[in-house]
């Protein structure tokens, strides 16, 4: 028995645990692309014993996107290593901007001044862009946003925010609490998902529909994204959970 691991163990079992994981079903906020999430009850225990069918897209409830989601000849969800899925958490708190401003837009200037308040965000960290959108689940209206023209207005990341920190800062992957990684308002102006298909052209993946980010520190948790592993699937509705320190 390996005293080391036992130790560390009780040491993270003694650490407050924060679940940033949606419970999801088929009445929860969805992508508008997809259908809503069907769950069907195969056996009941009248029967012998309690068994379900579930049809849902990939990209559903809290969930992880690998990179052949939008990128062609890239790594599928089940050839992510698992020490990927581990990883040192910084939650950047812009919940107060997009209270004010639901096209909120996080740009490099936001950055620098959170790493002015926090010091420089580490090489390899799950660096996780904290809105309070997750605190609109599970109304459809509320997580859409969406103004008398039918615009969708919610915040997210800009392509040169992503930039800074994927090549100035090293990190190893994003997370949100919005279905995208664009906002509204750049998706509308660009015509296309820019900045989710950069953050996967770095051969990594992101985690959309997180929540409870309110409960993290800006720095010194880490993150844990716990998923199936679907045979090539391009992402997976998954459990991730932070471990404070």
């Amino acid at each position: 028995m390996s005293t080391e691991l036992i130790q560390a163990i009780q040491l993270l079992k003694e650490k407050k645990w924060v679940d940033l994981t949606h419970t999801f079903g088929p009445d929860s906020p969805h992508f508008s692309a997809f259908d809503a999430a069907q769950f069907d009850t195969l056996f009941n225990h009248d029967q012998g014993f309690f068994a379900q069918s579930f049809r849902f897209p990939g990209q559903y409830g809290t969930h992880l996107d690998a990179p052949i989601h939008f990128v062609r000849d890239t790594r599928y969800l089940d050839q992510l290593g698992l020490k990927e899925l581990v990883l040192p958490l910084v939650v950047i708190d812009q919940s107060a901007a997009v209270a004010s401003n639901p096209d909120f837009t996080l740009d490099v200037e936001h950055i620098l001044a959170f790493e002015q308040e926090h010091g420089e965000i580490e090489a390899g960290s799950f660096v996780a862009l904290r809105t309070d959108w997750s605190k609109r689940w599970p109304s459809h209206e509320l997580f859409n946003n969406k103004d008398a023209d039918g615009n969708s207005h919610a915040p997210g990341w800009s392509v040169s925010a992503l930039k800074f920190l994927f090549e100035e800062r090293s990190v190893k992957a994003i997370g949100h609490e919005t279905f995208d990684t664009d906002s509204a308002i750049d998706y509308r102006k660009n015509g296309a998902l820019l900045a989710e298909y950069y953050v996967l052209a770095q051969d990594t993946y992101q985690v959309e529909l997180l929540t409870n980010l309110d409960q993290v520190p800006a720095k010194g948790a880490v993150i844990f994204n716990l998923v199936p592993k679907a045979e090539k699937a391009s992402g997976f509705p998954v459990r991730s959970f932070a471990i404070l320190p």
